[in-house]
C-alpha cells in the first residue's frame, strides 16, 4: 500500500487554491509540497498542520492505495 495525496489536490481545486496557497497557509517548504506531488511520505505533524490550516479531516488529505506490485 502507499499514500496518495489526490484527495488534497481535489480539495485545493474545489477551494480554488493553488499549491502555493497551501504552502503559504501551512508554512510548508516547497520541497515538502514537491515530495507530496511525488507521493512521498511526510510526517504526521505536517499532515495535522495541513488539516488545521484547511479545517478538514485527514481523510480529506490522504487516502491509502493498494500497490500494483504483488509480492
Amino acid at each position: 500500500m502507499h499514500i496518495s495525496y489526490q484527495p488534497l489536490w481535489n480539495l485545493l481545486k474545489e477551494r480554488n487554491m493553488r499549491k502555493e496557497d497551501l504552502r503559504l497557509a501551512t508554512g510548508l517548504t516547497t520541497n515538502m509540497i514537491a515530495n507530496m506531488g511525488k507521493e512521498k511520505h511526510i510526517s504526521m505533524e505536517t499532515l495535522l498542520r495541513i488539516c488545521e490550516s484547511l479545517n478538514c479531516d485527514i481523510s480529506d488529505v490522504i487516502e491509502l492505495k493498494k500497490s500494483d506490485v504483488t509480492e
